[in-house]
């Protein structure tokens, strides 16, 4: 897994993680995750049961593929942590460590799976220790120290005229366009910089997306990062959104909500394909482009086929520039059966045609970007009430919205990949334009 970082690129201040008490360069732009993946650490974690190795897929919060213990607090996630001075990484579940875990022979000895149920059940007694010592074996973690548990946090409610929910490319154009219409707009993303998938484009991405929040800013939007839309409650003052941030919950009661919550990373089916060095496409894209990453030496592509070709053929041309020897496998023409290697992937076995039953390949590789549409993530709206409907093209339950993105509930919106824009950022954005300033117009009508 040889990463490393570009020269002259601007990743803040340099910074030391105490990694298994060994300094590690970092920098405070940052996640613990990216910091320890461009220092040589690919494992990051092991799996629950089976205590196979683990690293990130998504690198958005979302895959759990990444889960430490960072500063005495268990289940981090660590592409989601800032680095800073002094910050103490540990892994978990893994004995002496995640890179080398003896206790991943129990994914050896039980190749067909175990159930420890089952186990010595001849014996009360020897049930009673064999499942004892599974749950040693298994777990997430152990409790925090006394010093990291913290206490409760502060509450605050907020009653913006408009909430914006997501800052990728429909979100950033909703709370710009309701801005510029007159309402006091809120801004809420999950991620430490707003962008969403803009800060994972090869065409200048980035620099737009920030050029954008610049825009909001100036024009009055309030943004809160790292908060995250955790429950609607209907019964509580006519209904309230519960955001949790870090040590903080806000309570929203806008006058209308635009959910742009954007989707979730989604692997392809192949033999194999929870290998570490498996990742999404923009996970890797994330890692050059936003962090100035080169993710691998050899690296396949895998897409071709649907709404993400474009956003493929963009990142194997970046990888290509930045000195990467890129395959790219036309999923429109190509079949991955799975990937090879132990603890890191090796090698993709392809074969022609859709089905898999042409002439077979092996292709060598140290990476795997997966471009695959994001699942819709209309757990939010859907509490909200709003109508949601399976579209397969598009990833999964899409919210039913109309042209402006009205929901049928009143005062809710909701636009972009939640609504089944499969990953198109352009198209998003016009559809975030659209439901912001509608969302504007409701908003002033029921202040009347």
């Amino acid at each position: 897994m040889p990463a490393r970082r570009l020269p002259d690129f601007d990743r803040g201040g340099a910074v030391s993680l105490r990694v298994e008490d060994q300094p590690v360069r970092a920098f405070d732009r940052e996640s613990v995750a990216v910091a320890l993946y461009a220092s040589g650490a690919g494992v990051l974690s092991r799996s629950l049961k089976y205590h196979r190795p683990r690293s990130f897929f998504c690198l958005e919060g979302h895959c759990c593929g990444c889960l430490m213990r960072i500063d005495g607090r268990p289940n981090l996630r660590a592409c989601m942590e800032p680095c800073a001075e002094g910050v103490r990484v540990e892994g978990q579940n893994a004995y002496p460590s995640p890179s080398m875990d003896v206790l991943g022979a129990v994914d050896w000895l039980f190749p067909g799976g175990m159930n420890h149920h089952t186990l010595m059940t001849g014996s009360r007694l020897l049930n009673q220790v064999v499942s004892k010592v599974v749950r040693q074996l298994s777990g997430l973690g152990k409790l925090p120290e006394a010093e990291a548990a913290g206490g409760p946090g502060r509450a605050e409610f907020i009653e913006p005229d408009v909430l914006v929910v997501g800052g990728g490319p429909a979100g950033l154009a909703a709370a710009s366009a309701a801005a510029i219409s007159g309402a006091a707009t809120i801004l809420c993303d999950e991620q430490d910089e707003p962008g969403g998938s803009l800060l994972a484009h090869p065409r200048g991405g980035p620099a737009s997306a920030r050029a954008l929040v610049q825009v909001m800013r100036r024009g009055g939007v309030r943004i809160e990062t790292r908060t995250t839309a955790i429950g609607y409650f209907p019964e509580d003052s006519g209904g309230v959104l519960a955001l949790a941030g870090p040590g903080r919950l806000l309570c929203a009661r806008p006058r209308t909500t635009v959910y742009a919550t954007g989707g979730y990373a989604q692997n392809r089916p192949f033999a194999n394909n929870d290998r570490p060095g498996v990742m999404a496409a923009r996970a890797v894209g994330r890692l050059l482009c936003r962090y100035g990453v080169v993710p691998g030496e050899k690296v396949c592509v895998v897409g071709g086929d649907g709404v993400e070709a474009g956003y493929a053929a963009a990142l194997a041309a970046a990888l290509a520039a930045a000195g990467c020897e890129v395959t790219a496998i036309d999923t429109s023409r190509e079949t991955v059966l799975g990937a090879r290697g132990r603890v890191w992937v090796r090698a993709l076995e392809v074969a022609e045609g859709q089905r898999g039953e042409g002439k077979k390949r092996r292709v060598p590789c140290d990476l795997v970007a997966v471009a695959a549409p994001p699942a819709p993530a209309s757990e939010a709206p859907r509490q909200h009430g709003c109508r949601v409907e399976l579209r397969p093209r598009a990833g999964g339950f899409a919210v039913v919205a109309d042209g402006e993105g009205r929901t049928g509930v009143e005062g809710v919106f909701a636009c972009g990949d939640v609504c089944g824009a499969g990953g198109d950022p352009d198209k998003a954005a016009a559809a975030g334009a659209l439901a912001g300033r509608a969302a504007a117009a409701a908003a002033a009508r029921s202040a009347r």
